[in-house]
């Protein structure tokens, strides 16, 4: 269910949000910002948001079932980690409110990305979780980077 919930969030439904735009809606935006639009409010707003919640009321289940880690101990980081991520998700979320937000976001949300993908690089025994959350959180980078350097350049 975790693995279909992620390729949900992080390919399916921003796809079908731009595709909708396109071709249903008839936006006149252009793609990048559709793509910045939906991305960020899925990929970093959604996703990261419920991830959060998550490690915050189940602190287990990331440090169980996702990093491989047995002691409890661990809890108290990932639920920190659950609170940056609650934050970052809200930015994510906030931003269909005000378009000016989308930028921001991508940068927070992409370079959180970047760096949980190197960290996730590192490690030398993944369980398939962690292998389906590196992937999704490549993809994620690549996309917001893309979207970034739309904007910037």
């Amino acid at each position: 269910m975790f693995v279909v919930l992620i390729i949900l969030v992080m390919f399916v439904l921003p796809t079908a949000y731009v595709l909708n735009d396109i071709i249903i809606l008839k936006a006149d935006n252009e793609l990048m910002f559709l793509i910045g639009k939906w991305f960020v409010f899925w990929g970093v707003g959604i996703r990261l948001f419920t991830a959060g919640i998550r490690q915050v009321f189940q602190p287990q289940f990331t440090a169980r079932d996702i990093l491989g880690i047995a002691d409890n101990k661990s809890y108290v980081v990932i639920r920190e980690l659950g609170f940056a991520n609650i934050s970052i998700g809200l930015l994510g979320i906030l931003s269909l409110l005000n378009s000016v937000w989308i930028l921001p976001s991508a940068i927070v949300g992409g370079s959180f990305y970047a760096l949980a993908t190197l960290q996730h690089f590192l490690r030398k025994r993944k369980k398939i979780t962690e292998k389906v959350v590196t992937i999704s959180d490549l993809f994620m980078f690549l996309v917001l980077f893309g979207y970034i350097g739309s904007e910037l350049f």
